[in-house]
């Protein structure tokens, strides 16, 4: 009697090995079932109003103008884009056109999903149903499935809900019906939108109730700037950045100046000191200028009277503090004086105060996005500028206590200690402080009169921090020289600088100011680097 042999036994690690090959190839074969359905019941139920959703073409992206080419240039062809931030009850039941990003989508049903769609800060609620005209179960899916901050069109009907929306700014719904994908994100994000407007407060509150929400980090922001730049705060930032350069312009061209250009690429330094970025200039030694000032005042000596300019400064110092920078953007004026420096600060004073004036009439949006990240106080101001001597601001931090050096500078405490003092007494954040001792002034600088330890010099303070430092300039060349030489610098350096002075100079004065520094003054915000577009300091040099 024959017996049939008996199977090999396989080992535990071969028999599991076994297990795992059987288990990759029946996903396999569930994957291809699944994949075969899915196409024939997208022949079966095929979408009659396909043509109202989907991605961009690549002819259309490229400009083309043929109605062919795709059904988003159909459906955008006779029409004109809304913005997002101009829609109001008042235009319920108008038919319109927006762009913007996906900031969150929200699938109901096979029949419905929410968008919020966010353009420059501002959002509105869509609403993508089977119930609208045109809209197909598919076209949900579609919208559904649409990554965050991918780029959309939206072409709907703009309808007033009966109780107020929460989740964005807008106080209105847009029906859609009709929905194209401009250009898709990816859809894992660095950093998520939600997280980087989340301000300081929320987080702390929602810590209280046990619930972690994620903070996003200053160096985080920075390496990923481009997702950072899109919250509602940032945005106000820097369009209220744009203003405060475009009223210094305005008022100053109102005031009979001219914006000029000079070179940032230099034979010597600007402003004496070591805080130079040296470069090799076709085999010379040259730098990147700290500052415009000696151009400036060489445009004066050639008869235009008055300048100004608003254009890039480079510190090459080590200074890791909240309000230094190696790079930034510099406004800067230069004057004929008729009779005395105070004709400089004349014009400080009502430039700054026009400037906050209409900082505050015509940036409230943006000023109320930031304080909703960044909670803030109006800057208290006077319709005329305050203005004390050095000798007087050295006096008010004696008697309440602390010591200075009455011909040095102040350091960043006392001037924080002299803000406040100010303000409790005069009731402004916004004032000036003139004829500072001579020793800390640059070599240019004109010595007062009556005490050669002094200086016709100024700077002027917000919120305890000083943001802008002017003077009258020495205009006589063998003065200037002799200056210069007990400063350290070489005079062969400048002479061209000092040249310029021996052809008839008028008495003249000017001040310069960081653009950055005003507009992280004047919104309260701890860090310099809030109001830099793309910071560069001494750890960054990217993005």
């Amino acid at each position: 009697m024959s017996s049939e042999p008996e199977e090999p036994q396989l080992s535990k690690k071969a028999a599991k090995k076994e297990a795992a090959k059987l288990e990759k190839l029946r996903r396999r074969q569930e994957a291809a079932a699944l994949a075969s359905s899915a196409s024939s019941l997208s022949v079966e139920e095929e979408d009659p109003y396909s043509s109202n959703y989907g991605d961009v073409t690549l002819p259309e992206l490229k400009s083309c103008f043929q109605h062919d080419a795709g059904n988003w240039i159909r459906a955008v062809a006779n029409l004109n884009w809304t913005q997002v931030r101009a829609l109001t009850p008042e235009m319920k039941d108008k038919e319109l056109l927006i762009r913007g990003r996906v900031h969150t989508t929200r699938p109901v049903s096979k029949n419905m999903a929410f968008l919020v769609v966010r353009e420059k800060g501002f959002t509105v609620q869509c609403l993508v149903s089977t119930q609208s005209e045109g809209v197909s179960c598919q076209m949900v899916k579609f919208a559904s499935g649409l990554s965050r901050e991918s780029i959309v069109d939206v072409l709907g009907v703009v309808s007033v809900p009966e109780n107020a929306i929460k989740g964005a700014t807008q106080q209105v719904d847009v029906i859609v019906r009709k929905l194209y994908c401009v250009n898709k994100a990816v859809p894992t994000l660095p950093i998520n939108i939600e997280d980087a407007a989340r301000s300081d407060a929320e987080i702390e509150t929602a810590l209280q109730g046990g619930v972690q929400l994620p903070r996003v980090n200053q160096d985080t922001r920075l390496n990923f700037r481009v997702l950072d730049i899109r919250t509602p705060a940032n945005q106000g930032i820097f369009r209220i950045q744009c203003q405060v350069s475009t009223i210094f312009r305005e008022f100053l061209l109102s005031e009979d100046f001219v914006e000029i250009h000079t070179p940032k690429l230099i034979a010597g330094s600007s402003e004496g000191g070591s805080a130079v970025f040296k470069l090799d200039y076709k085999g010379q030694r040259a730098c990147l200028a700290q500052s415009p000032q000696l151009h400036k005042q060489m445009t004066i000596c050639g008869d235009f009277g008055r300048v100004f300019e608003i254009g890039p400064v480079f510190r090459a110092e080590d200074s890791y503090t909240h309000r230094h920078l190696c790079e930034f953007t510099g406004l800067d004026v230069e004057m004929e004086i008729k009779k005395n420096y105070f004709e400089v600060m004349d014009i400080v004073d009502r430039l700054f105060v026009t400037m906050f004036d209409s900082l505050n009439e015509k940036c409230q949006k943006e000023l109320e996005a930031v304080g909703r990240q960044y909670p803030f106080d109006p800057l208290k101001y006077k319709p005329q500028t305050l203005r004390l001597t050095f000798e007087e601001g050295v006096q008010m931090l004696k008697e309440a206590g602390v010591e200075v050096d009455p011909l040095g500078d102040l350091n960043t405490e006392a001037e924080r200690k002299l803000g406040q003092l100010v303000l409790e007494k005069y009731g402004t954040e916004f004032y000036i402080l003139h004829r500072y001792p001579l020793a800390v002034r640059p070599f240019y600088t004109m010595p007062c009169y009556d005490n050669p330890l002094y200086s016709n010099s100024f700077d002027v303070f917000v919120r305890g921090e000083e943001i802008i430092s002017g003077a009258q300039r020495v205009h006589v060349p063998e003065f200037l020289a002799e200056r210069a030489q007990a400063c350290g610098i070489d005079v062969n350096t400048i002479s061209s600088y000092i040249d310029s002075f021996r052809y008839g100079a008028p008495p003249h004065g000017g001040f310069g100011v960081g653009l950055e520094r005003v507009v992280m003054l004047f919104c309260g915000l701890g860090n310099i680097r809030k109001t830099s577009l793309y910071p560069r300091d001494p750890q960054r040099i990217t993005p």
